[in-house]
């Protein structure tokens, strides 16, 4: 273990880099303070935002300390960002349309009906939404929860529901909005990979990070995650298609579904009555992810442009304030026009130099390297890269389009990480010598030289004190120097790590509502993901489920893979007949296989043992995977 747990302070060239930012950019623009302070009402009297254990799940006072001048140790555009994402309570954007900001890393949106409110956008746990929602009714009266709205399939976008309406709200009318594919896109992304996602994310959201200057000071499009209960209702309503009208509660809405663009299922809403657009996360004020950096499917820059073009033509016209689902709204019918046309052009250009580049042979990190990006758009704040950035949004591009694979058969088949650094330090001289290299680097201030070759001593001995604590340093200062606010939590959790150990998995997305909304088939493939395959190579092992009042369906355990379906021509080794709500306990893991044949409500036929089997072939994910060491 390194031999210092302590963050150290900026080096020269780290505080030099960032001086140069300050005086390269309009720091003296204060339109955006001036917008993130607009409509202000009042904030919660109580900073802390507790569960029903006492347990902290939010704190609003966290971020005091970006009241200061920036430090050394911290980007000053990225500072400012933070700054502005930091503000927090309860905003009127125009009249009868608010927003609660700064109490998640999502903003709730609040829209008054002849009777009472439209929640869009519920936060990502039922313990801050429910603070929003209790803000909103302390300055605007108690008003019902007439209908909830989701933009898209992205959990701090959800996960709240349960904060501002119940399961009998639902049923006694209160409608719930989703763009189509919605359930099927937001709860498989926090289960097929869900693990996976969520350890990464500890990483990108730096949420166990010490906050302040030498820690987190946010993650560019907010803050950082909440850790309270996610929470899902099913949609009763879809949103099919663009140009689609619905009015709830006297608020009349059309809707412009942007499937593919910041989330495979998402809309934009614009909102006749108040000349108001919301444009849920498909524009906000910071260059978006492409591949956010916990993992997901590549976005696609060629359609999200496309639909923000789209925007433009159906909505701008009658528009006097755009809002989105994070950051603050733009007022103003030319301003509108203005923001959405350069965010257009901002993954328009990406999409389009990526694409010249790569046919022109240059692989994804070349382009990263040398993509400039047009004066105009880096002029803009709202296009910095404090989330998304120019460099991993390139290199995004190039897997969309060419996948991994560089074309160079150098790189068709290398070592895997372990052996590739054992490697690595026996041809540089063994260990002491790369350090040694290593340290004159570091002086020298290239960080990212000793990240990228120290890293291979730490892969090659992971208890390797002096090779830990220079890792930990070099990413440290990587971070210092970022502008990019996930790029500054990867680099400061990869120093923590080093120093402290694992923070593990903080927000845990795949709750039990995420879980009751996958269908069987999901829940079935959540299954064949768990299989030890090479340990289950000889087995073969049927089961047939006889589902009551559903249609029956075969699993089978061959080859080590596990497959489903009709099967009604297959002889099974056993076969139970059940209620749905127990088939998915069992698969669920609620109701334990063996327990199974004892309720005097199923049916079992053939030899029981055999469901037993089969599920000992399973594996548990791992939320505490190592990422900084082997």
């Amino acid at each position: 273990m390194s031999q210092s747990t302590e963050a150290k302070p900026a080096q020269p060239s780290i505080a030099e880099s960032n001086e140069a930012v300050r005086q390269r950019f309009p720091f003296d623009d204060t339109r955006d303070l001036e917008d993130a302070r607009r409509g202000f009402l009042g904030t919660a009297a109580e900073s802390v935002v507790k569960d029903a254990d006492g347990r902290v799940v939010w704190d609003l006072g966290t971020y005091g300390f970006l009241d200061q001048d920036c430090p050394a140790t911290a980007n000053p555009s990225l500072w400012r960002q933070s700054r502005l994402c930091s503000e927090h309570g309860l905003f009127e954007v125009t009249a009868g349309i608010y927003q609660v900001r700064g109490f998640d890393l999502s903003n709730m949106t609040v829209v008054e009906g002849e009777r009472g409110v439209l929640v869009i956008d519920p936060l990502l746990c039922a313990e801050t939404a429910t603070a929003a929602l209790a803000l909103y009714r302390a300055h605007r009266g108690e008003r019902p929860v007439t209908a909830v709205l989701y933009t898209h399939s992205h959990v701090d976008h959800f996960g709240g529901v349960r904060g501002v309406v119940t399961d009998e709200d639902v049923a006694a009318g209160v409608p719930v909005f989703a763009p189509h594919g919605f359930l099927r896109h937001a709860v498989s992304e926090n289960v097929y990979a869900g693990t996976a996602m969520g350890r990464r994310a500890a990483y990108m959201y730096g949420a166990a990070l010490p906050k302040g200057e030498r820690g987190q000071i946010g993650a560019g499009l907010g803050q950082t995650t909440s850790t309270g209960a996610v929470t899902l209702i099913p949609p009763t309503r879809d949103i099919t298609h663009t140009g689609q009208t619905e009015t709830v509660d006297g608020i009349r809405m059309v809707f412009q579904l942007t499937p593919g663009t910041e989330a495979p299922a998402e809309l934009n809403i614009h909102f006749p009555d108040h000349a108001a657009l919301c444009m849920a996360e498909n524009a906000t004020h910071n260059l978006h992810n492409l591949l956010t950096l916990r993992g997901a499917q590549v976005r696609n820059p060629r359609v999200w442009a496309h639909y923000l073009t789209e925007a433009v033509d159906l909505f701008t016209t009658a528009s006097d304030v755009a809002f989105a689902s994070h950051h603050w709204p733009v007022w103003g019918r030319e301003r509108v026009r203005e923001f959405l046309s350069e965010q257009r052009d901002l993954y328009a250009y990406l999409h389009d130099q990526t694409l010249r580049m790569l046919n022109q042979g240059l692989t994804g990190p070349e382009i990263a390297e040398c993509m400039a990006m047009p004066p105009a758009l880096e002029r803009a704040w709202h296009t910095h890269g404090y989330y998304g950035s120019v460099s991993h949004n390139t290199k995004a591009i190039y897997q969309r389009y060419l996948g991994w694979f560089d074309g160079n058969p150098a790189h068709l088949w290398e070592h895997p990480p372990v052996e590739s650094a054992r490697r690595y330090v026996e041809f540089m001289g063994g260990a002491e010598e790369v350090l040694r290299r290593a340290r004159q680097s570091y002086a020298d201030g290239d960080f990212r030289w000793v990240a990228q070759v120290v890293g291979h001593v730490v892969f090659a001995d992971p208890g390797n004190s002096e090779a830990r604590e220079l890792q930990a340093d070099a990413l440290e200062q990587l971070g210092y120097g970022s502008e990019n606010g996930t790029w500054r939590n990867l680099y400061l959790v990869g120093a923590y790590e080093l120093r402290n150990g694992s923070v593990g998995t903080p927000t845990v997305t795949a709750s039990a509502d995420v879980l009751a909304a996958l269908t069987l088939e999901q829940l079935f493939d959540a299954l064949a993901i768990r299989v030890d395959g090479p340990a289950g190579w000889d087995a073969d092992i049927t089961v047939r489920w006889n589902v009551k009042d559903g249609d029956p369906v075969t699993m089978r355990l061959r080859n080590g893979v596990l497959t489903h379906g009709t099967g009604t021509g297959s002889t099974p080794d056993v076969e139970f007949t059940l209620a749905e709500t127990d088939l998915r306990a069992v698969l669920l893991g609620t109701l334990p296989p063996a327990a199974l044949g004892a309720r005097d409500d199923v049916k079992v036929t053939g030899d029981a043992g055999k469901l037993t089997e089969l599920f000992g072939h399973l594996t548990a994910p791992d939320p505490d995977f190592a990422i900084i060491t082997p």
